[in-house]
C-alpha cells in the first residue's frame, strides 16, 4: 500500500481544547470535519495516548481553534509535542474563554461543542460534537496540513492520525539538520553550525542541541 495516497486527503491544523478539572488543556489535531448542518455537528479524531482524549471524555465538551497561515508555528509545537499532563500549555498562548471553553486567539475561527456520541478505533477516539458556539477570529486564511508541511516544514506528532503516512521514508538528499523532537528540518540561509547557541526550534522550542545531522 502506498501511504502517500493519504496526502491527497484534505486536512487542517487545529488546537482541540477542553477542561481538565477547571484547568485549560488541549492538543494539536489535523482531523476535524463537519458531519451535519442542522443541527451542526463536528467530528474530531484524538489519539488514545493524548491526555486531551481523557479530558474530553470526562468533561463532555471540546473546542476547536482553527489556526491560520499566519499563526505562530510554536503554538503547533506547544500543543503537539508536549503533554498537558506535564505542563500548562495555555500559559504560553493568548487565549480567552468563549462559549465557556478556552480558545486560542491566534487563529481564524473557533467552534465550541458538546460531545453527543463517539466511536472507538484501535488507536483513536472519534468524538462527535454538537456545535454550541462559533465565530470568526480573523481574516487569515485557514492553515492546511499541506501548508504546514511544505511552507512551515513541520512534521506530524506520533499520535496524529496521519503519522505513518507522513513519515514514509523518502529518498535521502544532501546533509541536513533535523529536530529530534518534532522533526522540523532547518533550511535557513546560514549554516546550522554557525547559528548562536541560543537558537531554538521554531516549532517545538527545543534548544539547538536537539538537532541531529542527517
Amino acid at each position: 500500500m502506498n501511504n502517500n495516497a493519504f496526502r491527497n486527503l484534505s486536512y487542517g491544523v487545529y488546537i482541540i481544547s477542553t477542561w481538565d478539572n477547571g484547568r485549560a488543556t488541549g492538543c494539536t489535531a489535523n482531523s476535524a470535519m463537519q458531519i451535519t448542518s442542522d443541527p451542526a455537528t463536528i467530528a474530531i479524531s484524538i489519539n488514545h495516548n493524548n491526555y486531551t482524549n481523557k479530558c474530553i471524555e470526562e468533561s463532555g465538551n471540546f473546542a476547536i481553534s482553527i489556526l491560520g497561515e499566519n499563526s505562530d508555528p510554536s503554538i503547533i509545537g506547544t500543543f503537539g509535542f508536549q503533554s498537558g499532563k506535564d505542563i500548562n500549555k495555555f500559559d504560553s498562548v493568548n487565549y480567552e474563554i468563549k462559549g465557556n471553553m478556552p480558545i486560542v486567539m491566534e487563529g481564524c475561527a473557533y467552534l465550541t461543542c458538546k460531545v453527543i456520541n463517539k466511536m472507538e478505533t484501535d488507536t483513536h477516539t472519534v468524538f462527535l460534537g454538537k456545535v454550541l458556539d462559533a465565530d470568526i477570529l480573523s481574516e487569515d486564511s485557514p492553515m492546511t496540513y499541506s501548508y504546514y508541511h511544505k511552507v512551515i516544514k513541520g512534521k506530524s506528532p506520533k499520535n496524529a492520525p496521519t503519522y505513518i503516512a507522513e513519515n514514509t521514508p523518502v529518498e535521502k538528499k544532501s546533509e541536513k539538520y533535523v529536530c529530534s523532537v518534532c522533526g522540523y528540518v532547518y533550511e535557513g540561509d546560514n549554516p546550522f553550525e554557525e547559528l548562536p547557541d541560543e537558537y531554538t526550534c521554531p516549532i517545538c522550542k527545543q534548544p539547538k542541541k536537539a538537532f541531529k545531522k542527517q
